[in-house]
């Protein structure tokens, strides 16, 4: 063999040996074995953002540590839609939360995802400028009002309640904003509105200059913003991982609703740990008032999907060719009143 061709050789080879490396180290490709024996032995990845519709999520991963010293999940943080979403098509996790409409349209196009339970009820206000004119929801005729996303049910509750006082979304200037962006724009009056999910509301209340228009629980009770999600192939190949997941999410919500003491005690972990937070946001949301989100009875209903579709088909966001046993999967939740919150009563703080 020439030397030129040896060298070619060895450096195709050197390639190839690197590129192995690379799968197997860094994306966990398994060359030996099923695929299904590959996922198995991974962590079961879960997508969120750090909104108070997701906090279940890091709850949930912190009270198992504490109690068995390692959580069964991996959360994994995103800090906008654009990028959970395509992590999410893209295979990377088997489950997300995500903005409910979101979850449904996906499935009418498609995408094998099944809502498996919600994050949350209610959790959302409408902020406006402290010196704004602007104190009835008929006011924001002509005004620019902020939402997270086409596909959020914050649009939806917009679109419902400008309908409910014979007003229409033509009324506004509606623009979409990653929800972290939503308080300087505010208080900069870049836009005269902005609503979203929590704590990025409460931030602009806290923080001064923000003015509550109207909490959901107050226009659109037990309203869903986010859901949680996961594909059909992991509901095939992992429903025991996909039903203690659920039940974990089921647990933790209940735990925070338990007391307020929970609340505050997660306000700092998951602040600190997982959201890179101030914690005063969530303690603020989570408290004034009580009420503002809620944990508890997130088994998904049909009554409530429906009703999201009939405004999502109005609103020209979905078509209407899905139905609720097409994108939820309610086996997960045989009884909800059944599931019983963790039994973890939090790091007692002590005196210095």
């Amino acid at each position: 063999m020439s030397l030129k061709r040896m060298v070619l050789v060895v450096a195709v080879l050197w390639c190839a040996l690197i590129t192995l490396l690379h799968l197997k180290l860094n994306l966990r490709v398994q060359f030996f074995g099923s695929k299904l024996a590959a996922e198995t032995t991974q962590k079961f990845r879960v997508g969120f953002l750090p909104v108070t519709c997701h906090l279940t999520c890091p709850v949930t991963d912190f009270i198992n540590k504490q109690m068995a010293g390692d959580g069964f999940f991996e959360p994994i943080r995103f800090n906008g839609w654009p990028e959970l979403k395509e992590a999410y098509l893209s295979g990377y996790m088997p489950a997300t939360f995500l903005l409910a409409p979101l979850a449904m349209a996906l499935r009418e196009q498609g995408v094998p995802v099944k809502i498996v339970y919600l994050g949350h009820r209610d959790g959302t206000a409408m902020m406006v400028h402290k010196d704004s004119q602007i104190y009835r929801i008929e006011d924001l005729k002509g005004k620019t009002v902020a939402v997270p996303n086409r596909y959020s049910n914050q649009r939806l509750l917009i679109f419902k309640a400008l309908k409910e006082r014979g007003m229409s979304i033509k009324d506004i200037n509606m623009v979409e904003m990653p929800p972290p962006d939503m308080p300087v724009a505010l208080r900069s009056r870049a836009v005269d509105a902005v609503t979203s999910g929590e704590p990025f509301m409460g931030q602009t209340e806290l923080d001064g200059y923000g003015r509550v228009l109207y909490l959901t629980k107050d226009v659109w009770p037990n309203f869903i913003s986010c859901v949680l999600v996961v594909s059909d192939d992991a509901i095939k190949n992992r429903r025991a991982d996909v039903q203690r997941l659920v039940d974990g999410i089921a647990q933790s919500g209940k735990w925070l609703d338990q007391t307020m003491d929970h609340r505050m005690e997660a306000s700092e972990f998951v602040a600190k740990n997982y959201y890179s937070q101030d914690p005063r946001l969530l303690r603020f949301v989570l408290s004034k008032p009580p009420d503002r989100v809620k944990y508890t009875n997130l088994a998904p209903l049909k009554k409530d999907f429906e009703e999201i579709q009939a405004l999502a088909i109005e609103a020209g966001i979905m078509q209407g060719t899905v139905h609720f046993e097409d994108y939820v999967d309610t086996s997960f939740v045989k009884d909800d009143n059944a599931i019983q919150p963790y039994a973890w009563e939090g790091t007692k703080p002590t005196n210095q």
